[in-house]
Protein backbone atom coordinates (compact mmCIF):
# COMPACT_ATOMS: atom_id res chain seq x y z
CA UNK A 1 0.00 0.00 0.00
CA UNK A 2 2.96 1.84 0.60
CA UNK A 3 4.36 1.86 -2.43
CA UNK A 4 1.04 2.30 -4.63
CA UNK A 5 0.27 5.86 -2.86
CA UNK A 6 3.24 6.84 -3.14
CA UNK A 7 3.57 6.77 -6.58
CA UNK A 8 -0.74 6.82 -7.45
CA UNK A 9 -1.03 8.64 -10.92
CA UNK A 10 -3.23 11.84 -10.64
CA UNK A 11 -5.89 10.06 -12.92
CA UNK A 12 -6.37 6.74 -10.34
CA UNK A 13 -7.24 9.25 -7.89
CA UNK A 14 -9.91 10.73 -10.18
CA UNK A 15 -11.41 7.92 -11.25
CA UNK A 16 -11.46 7.18 -7.20
CA UNK A 17 -13.30 10.34 -7.05
CA UNK A 18 -15.68 9.79 -10.35
CA UNK A 19 -15.97 6.04 -9.20
CA UNK A 20 -17.35 6.58 -6.00
CA UNK A 21 -19.65 9.31 -7.01
CA UNK A 22 -20.82 7.38 -9.74
CA UNK A 23 -21.49 4.70 -7.62
CA UNK A 24 -23.19 6.95 -5.32
CA UNK A 25 -25.59 8.14 -7.97
CA UNK A 26 -26.46 4.74 -8.59
CA UNK A 27 -27.28 3.90 -5.46
CA UNK A 28 -29.41 7.14 -4.34
CA UNK A 29 -31.73 6.21 -7.31
CA UNK A 30 -32.75 2.63 -5.86
CA UNK A 31 -32.68 3.93 -2.22
CA UNK A 32 -33.63 7.95 -1.85
CA UNK A 33 -33.86 9.55 1.26
CA UNK A 34 -35.97 11.96 -0.24
CA UNK A 35 -37.50 12.45 -3.76
CA UNK A 36 -35.68 14.92 -5.88
CA UNK A 37 -37.07 18.18 -6.64
CA UNK A 38 -36.67 19.93 -10.29
CA UNK A 39 -33.55 18.45 -12.28
CA UNK A 40 -31.29 16.40 -10.72
CA UNK A 41 -28.80 17.12 -13.63
CA UNK A 42 -28.69 20.78 -13.74
CA UNK A 43 -28.29 20.27 -9.72
CA UNK A 44 -25.53 18.12 -10.64
CA UNK A 45 -24.22 20.60 -12.88
CA UNK A 46 -23.76 23.19 -10.51
CA UNK A 47 -22.16 21.29 -7.86
CA UNK A 48 -20.06 19.69 -10.60
CA UNK A 49 -18.43 23.54 -11.25
CA UNK A 50 -17.41 23.63 -7.81
CA UNK A 51 -15.11 20.84 -8.60
CA UNK A 52 -13.39 22.11 -10.93
CA UNK A 53 -12.73 25.20 -9.11
CA UNK A 54 -11.21 23.03 -6.59
CA UNK A 55 -9.27 20.88 -8.26
CA UNK A 56 -7.84 24.07 -9.90
CA UNK A 57 -6.68 25.11 -6.53
CA UNK A 58 -5.57 21.76 -5.14
CA UNK A 59 -3.89 21.44 -8.19
CA UNK A 60 -2.32 25.08 -7.55
CA UNK A 61 -1.16 24.09 -4.20
CA UNK A 62 -0.18 20.64 -4.77
CA UNK A 63 3.29 21.58 -4.89
CA UNK A 64 3.38 22.89 -0.98
CA UNK A 65 1.65 19.55 0.02
CA UNK A 66 4.33 17.50 -1.91
CA UNK A 67 7.28 20.11 -0.04
CA UNK A 68 5.33 19.95 3.39
CA UNK A 69 5.09 15.96 3.29
CA UNK A 70 8.29 15.02 1.72
CA UNK A 71 10.21 17.89 4.07
CA UNK A 72 8.48 15.89 7.53
CA UNK A 73 9.81 12.62 6.14
CA UNK A 74 13.24 13.07 4.86
CA UNK A 75 13.80 15.58 8.36
CA UNK A 76 11.49 13.38 10.38
CA UNK A 77 10.10 16.07 11.89
CA UNK A 78 6.37 16.04 13.63
CA UNK A 79 4.79 14.44 16.77
CA UNK A 80 4.22 11.31 15.22
CA UNK A 81 7.94 10.80 13.91
CA UNK A 82 8.81 12.15 17.38
CA UNK A 83 7.12 9.23 19.38
CA UNK A 84 9.02 6.54 17.09
CA UNK A 85 5.81 4.74 16.42
CA UNK A 86 5.47 1.76 14.44
CA UNK A 87 4.28 1.90 10.84
CA UNK A 88 0.92 0.70 11.05
CA UNK A 89 -0.06 2.81 14.21
CA UNK A 90 1.81 6.18 12.48
CA UNK A 91 -0.69 5.34 9.16
CA UNK A 92 -3.84 5.25 11.41
CA UNK A 93 -2.88 8.22 13.94
CA UNK A 94 -1.64 10.11 10.55
CA UNK A 95 -5.37 9.87 9.27
CA UNK A 96 -6.94 10.65 12.38
CA UNK A 97 -5.07 13.61 12.80
CA UNK A 98 -5.40 14.80 9.32
CA UNK A 99 -9.29 14.53 9.67
CA UNK A 100 -9.07 16.42 12.98
CA UNK A 101 -6.92 19.11 11.69
CA UNK A 102 -7.81 18.72 8.08
CA UNK A 103 -11.50 18.09 8.21
CA UNK A 104 -13.18 18.83 11.56
CA UNK A 105 -11.35 21.68 13.01
CA UNK A 106 -10.93 23.66 10.12
CA UNK A 107 -14.85 22.96 9.29
CA UNK A 108 -15.63 24.76 13.02
CA UNK A 109 -13.65 27.27 12.66
CA UNK A 110 -15.58 28.33 9.33
CA UNK A 111 -19.05 28.17 11.17
CA UNK A 112 -17.46 29.97 13.97
CA UNK A 113 -15.90 33.01 12.11
CA UNK A 114 -17.72 35.17 10.36
CA UNK A 115 -15.62 35.99 7.10
CA UNK A 116 -14.93 32.16 6.73
CA UNK A 117 -18.38 31.48 6.73
CA UNK A 118 -19.60 34.06 4.10
CA UNK A 119 -17.58 31.37 1.52
CA UNK A 120 -18.38 27.91 3.41
CA UNK A 121 -21.94 28.98 3.56
CA UNK A 122 -22.55 28.18 -0.09
CA UNK A 123 -22.20 24.35 0.89
CA UNK A 124 -24.78 25.14 3.19
CA UNK A 125 -27.06 27.09 0.47
CA UNK A 126 -27.84 24.16 -1.30
CA UNK A 127 -31.67 22.87 -0.84
CA UNK A 128 -31.45 18.91 -2.04
CA UNK A 129 -28.70 17.24 -0.73
CA UNK A 130 -27.18 14.46 -2.48
CA UNK A 131 -23.34 13.33 -3.11
CA UNK A 132 -22.96 15.96 -5.69
CA UNK A 133 -23.28 18.51 -2.78
CA UNK A 134 -20.26 17.06 -1.40
CA UNK A 135 -18.05 18.88 -4.47
CA UNK A 136 -20.01 22.06 -3.74
CA UNK A 137 -17.16 24.54 -2.34
CA UNK A 138 -16.22 28.39 -2.88
CA UNK A 139 -12.84 28.61 -4.26
CA UNK A 140 -11.40 30.57 -1.40
CA UNK A 141 -12.71 27.82 0.89
CA UNK A 142 -10.87 25.84 -1.10
CA UNK A 143 -7.63 27.63 0.00
CA UNK A 144 -8.72 27.72 3.88
CA UNK A 145 -8.41 23.68 3.39
CA UNK A 146 -5.29 23.72 1.86
CA UNK A 147 -3.78 25.39 5.09
CA UNK A 148 -5.52 23.40 7.12
CA UNK A 149 -3.96 20.33 5.35
CA UNK A 150 -0.35 21.29 5.59
CA UNK A 151 -0.69 22.78 9.42
CA UNK A 152 -1.73 18.68 9.80
CA UNK A 153 1.29 17.39 7.77
CA UNK A 154 3.82 19.89 9.36
CA UNK A 155 3.03 19.61 13.11
CA UNK A 156 2.24 15.72 13.12
CA UNK A 157 4.73 14.55 10.49
CA UNK A 158 2.83 12.51 7.97
CA UNK A 159 4.60 11.58 5.04
CA UNK A 160 3.86 11.60 0.95
CA UNK A 161 1.79 8.32 1.04
CA UNK A 162 -0.17 8.67 3.94
CA UNK A 163 -1.48 12.11 2.57
CA UNK A 164 -2.66 10.42 -0.55
CA UNK A 165 -4.17 7.84 1.01
CA UNK A 166 -5.94 10.04 3.30
CA UNK A 167 -7.09 12.30 0.29
CA UNK A 168 -8.40 9.33 -1.49
CA UNK A 169 -10.59 8.16 1.62
CA UNK A 170 -11.96 11.09 2.37
CA UNK A 171 -13.22 12.01 -1.24
CA UNK A 172 -15.07 9.08 -0.74
CA UNK A 173 -16.09 9.32 2.51
CA UNK A 174 -17.57 13.17 1.85
CA UNK A 175 -19.78 11.91 -0.85
CA UNK A 176 -20.89 9.01 1.27
CA UNK A 177 -21.83 10.78 4.18
CA UNK A 178 -23.69 13.36 1.57
CA UNK A 179 -25.40 11.28 -0.52
CA UNK A 180 -28.98 10.97 -0.65
CA UNK A 181 -29.49 7.23 0.56
CA UNK A 182 -31.49 5.46 2.99
CA UNK A 183 -29.92 2.95 4.89
CA UNK A 184 -31.73 1.28 7.37
CA UNK A 185 -31.98 2.89 10.50
CA UNK A 186 -30.12 0.45 12.75
CA UNK A 187 -27.04 0.26 9.89
CA UNK A 188 -26.86 3.83 9.84
CA UNK A 189 -27.00 4.20 13.53
CA UNK A 190 -24.38 1.30 13.96
CA UNK A 191 -21.89 3.39 11.45
CA UNK A 192 -22.27 6.43 12.96
CA UNK A 193 -20.63 5.51 15.95
CA UNK A 194 -17.52 4.83 14.05
CA UNK A 195 -17.73 6.48 10.41
CA UNK A 196 -20.02 9.21 9.13
CA UNK A 197 -23.47 8.26 8.21
CA UNK A 198 -25.71 10.07 5.13
CA UNK A 199 -28.29 10.68 8.27
CA UNK A 200 -26.26 12.20 10.81
CA UNK A 201 -24.62 14.54 8.30
CA UNK A 202 -28.08 15.52 7.10
CA UNK A 203 -28.36 16.90 10.51
CA UNK A 204 -25.59 19.43 9.59
CA UNK A 205 -27.75 20.39 6.46
CA UNK A 206 -30.65 21.22 8.14
CA UNK A 207 -31.62 25.22 8.30
CA UNK A 208 -32.10 25.30 11.79
CA UNK A 209 -28.70 27.09 13.21
CA UNK A 210 -28.49 24.52 16.55
CA UNK A 211 -28.46 21.82 14.07
CA UNK A 212 -26.30 23.47 11.26
CA UNK A 213 -23.83 23.75 14.09
CA UNK A 214 -23.49 20.55 14.65
CA UNK A 215 -21.84 17.36 13.21
CA UNK A 216 -18.83 18.56 11.60
CA UNK A 217 -16.92 15.59 11.11
CA UNK A 218 -15.78 13.90 7.44
CA UNK A 219 -14.68 10.29 8.20
CA UNK A 220 -14.64 9.78 11.45
CA UNK A 221 -17.58 10.75 13.78
CA UNK A 222 -15.51 10.43 17.17
CA UNK A 223 -14.23 13.96 17.00
CA UNK A 224 -18.24 14.96 17.57
CA UNK A 225 -18.84 13.03 20.37
CA UNK A 226 -15.56 14.08 22.19
CA UNK A 227 -15.59 17.94 21.71
CA UNK A 228 -20.05 17.88 22.32
CA UNK A 229 -20.57 18.91 18.75
CA UNK A 230 -23.07 15.89 17.84
CA UNK A 231 -26.84 16.15 17.48
CA UNK A 232 -29.03 12.67 17.00
CA UNK A 233 -31.72 13.03 15.15
CA UNK A 234 -34.27 9.96 15.43
CA UNK A 235 -35.45 11.15 12.20
CA UNK A 236 -33.84 12.98 9.77
CA UNK A 237 -36.57 12.91 6.77
CA UNK A 238 -38.38 16.16 7.96
CA UNK A 239 -35.20 18.40 7.84
CA UNK A 240 -35.39 21.36 5.91
CA UNK A 241 -31.94 21.81 3.85
CA UNK A 242 -30.56 25.08 2.86
CA UNK A 243 -30.27 28.72 4.62
CA UNK A 244 -33.38 30.77 4.92
CA UNK A 245 -32.23 33.84 3.69
CA UNK A 246 -30.94 31.94 0.52
CA UNK A 247 -34.12 29.76 -0.80
CA UNK A 248 -34.03 31.99 -4.16
CA UNK A 249 -33.76 29.41 -7.47
CA UNK A 250 -30.96 32.06 -8.35
CA UNK A 251 -28.91 30.86 -5.37
CA UNK A 252 -28.77 27.34 -6.97
CA UNK A 253 -27.14 28.72 -9.81
CA UNK A 254 -22.83 28.77 -10.45
CA UNK A 255 -22.79 33.10 -10.66
CA UNK A 256 -24.73 33.91 -7.91
CA UNK A 257 -23.43 31.53 -5.75
CA UNK A 258 -20.11 32.64 -6.95
CA UNK A 259 -21.15 36.26 -5.45
CA UNK A 260 -22.67 35.30 -2.00
CA UNK A 261 -19.53 36.16 -0.16
CA UNK A 262 -18.71 39.58 -1.24
CA UNK A 263 -22.83 40.09 -1.68
CA UNK A 264 -23.15 39.72 2.37
CA UNK A 265 -20.33 42.01 2.99
CA UNK A 266 -21.43 44.60 0.88
CA UNK A 267 -24.86 44.87 3.09
CA UNK A 268 -23.01 44.22 6.35
CA UNK A 269 -20.57 47.62 5.30
CA UNK A 270 -23.79 49.27 4.11
CA UNK A 271 -25.14 48.45 7.50
CA UNK A 272 -22.11 49.71 9.09
CA UNK A 273 -22.25 53.58 7.15
CA UNK A 274 -25.91 53.77 8.08
CA UNK A 275 -25.31 53.23 11.54
CA UNK A 276 -22.67 56.22 11.37
CA UNK A 277 -24.54 58.19 9.61
CA UNK A 278 -27.52 57.73 12.27
CA UNK A 279 -24.97 59.01 14.80
CA UNK A 280 -23.49 61.83 13.54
Amino acid sequence: MVTFFENIPSYYRTAILVGGLLLLWIIEGFFPRFTFRGSKYRHAGTNLFFTLTTVIVNTGFAFLIVKASLWTSNARFGLLYWLHLPLWLHALLAVLMLDLIGAYLIHLVQHKIGWMWQFHKIHHIDTQIDATTALRHHPVESLFRVGALLIAILSMGIPFWMVMFYQSLSAFMSQFNHANIRLPKRLDNALSWIIVSPDMHKVHHSHYQPETDSNYANIFSIWDRIFGTFIFLPDTTSIRYGLDEYQDNRYQEVGPLLKVPWEQTTVANNDKISGISGNL
